[in-house]
Formats: structure tokens, sequence, C-alpha cells
């Protein structure tokens, strides 16, 4: 799948992503397709894990919401993710269905997003998440998760945090590979150092 990371530290909002595409057991790494793992969409980065499908699908939709696609906030992504549910399904025909157990439908999403208020992480019932120091998604989670945790205390920038946790799922993880792409933005209200 992939690897992709948000840190927040000393004022800074990192996102990171890896660059490699797999279909089933066939690899694309760097220079064989043009892959962005992470969309800009206003002033918020957003990393996307899963079906390729997303990425042209939710930056168009993101797009289209024009000033209802709001992101400043935990509660106004939960209220755009929501709204986007609704398109998803009605115009990009999204398959809403995981288990039959399932308390909601699902939009199949499990995405970061880092702005200037934040780093937050949502998944697939439109469950938001904020973070405080870092977080991660994909495949390569784990060993990203890992490496962060180690590093969080004697690096100083989120950005250098963010790829090292990029790297460490690039080494350890069969479907994450370099070069690493990241995006640095200062934290609302403060200086980055």
């Amino acid at each position: 799948m992939t690897t992709i990371v948000v840190v927040k530290k000393n004022n800074e909002i990192a996102i990171a992503s890896d660059a490699l595409v797999t279909f089933g057991e066939t690899r694309l790494p760097h220079g064989y397709e043009v892959n962005e793992k992470i969309i800009q969409v206003g002033d918020s980065y957003i990393g996307l894990a899963g079906s390729t499908a997303h990425f042209a699908v939710l930056a168009e939709a993101l797009r289209n919401l024009g000033e209802e696609c709001r992101l400043g906030s935990r509660q106004q992504i939960f209220t755009t993710f929501q709204k986007l549910h609704a398109v998803l399904k009605e115009k990009y025909f999204l398959n809403p269905k995981e288990d039959e157990s399932d308390p909601y439908e699902s939009s199949q999403i499990t995405a970061v997003i880092a702005n200037p208020t934040g780093i937050y992480g949502v998944y697939s019932y439109r469950e938001v998440f904020s973070f405080e120091r870092f977080w991660g998604i994909g495949s390569g989670r784990n060993f990203a998760l890992g490496a962060m945790y180690a590093a969080y205390d004697r690096l100083k920038s989120a950005r250098a945090i963010a790829e090292l946790g990029v790297q460490a799922g690039a080494e350890f993880d069969k479907s994450s590979a370099l070069p690493v792409r990241v995006f640095s933005l200062p934290l609302a209200g403060g200086e980055t150092t």
C-alpha cells in the first residue's frame, strides 16, 4: 500500500509519503508512474492510502465542494466528509459496503490531513482524529510510527521526523519505496524554528 505520515513539532506541520505504486504483485517504483499520494486542497495537504482510484476522485470532489470544503478543525473535517460521502456515492459510484455488520456506510477512505490548524486522520466511517505529535497510515505505518517515536525528542523539525518515518516504512515495508515526498508549513499562530 504505502507509508504516509504527519508530524507536528516546534510550530511546524509536515506531511510525507513514499513514492511506490503497486498493482497486485507489480511494483511501479519512482520514475515509472507519476503518482502523488498527497494532494493539496486550499491550505490543506491530504495524504491517501488505499485504492489509487481515490486520488483523482477525492481531489476533484473536494475541490468541487467549493466553500463547503472546510478542513480547519475536527468538526469541519467531519462535516465536509459527510457531504463528500453523498457526492462520492451519487457522482462517482462509490461502493459503500465493507461488511454486513458495519454500523454505517463506508466511504472507503483512509487519509491524513495537515494544515495550519493541526494534523488529522479520517477513516472509513468518517471518524476524524486530531493528533498532537504524529501519526501514520498505510502498510508501512507501524515502522514509521516506531521510528518517529524514537526520534521525536531528539530531532528538531517536523519535516526531519516525517522524512525519517517514511524512510523507515520504505526500508521495511514491501509496499513502500523511496524517494520521500514531503511538504511542511507553519502552525497557525506560530513561527517555524
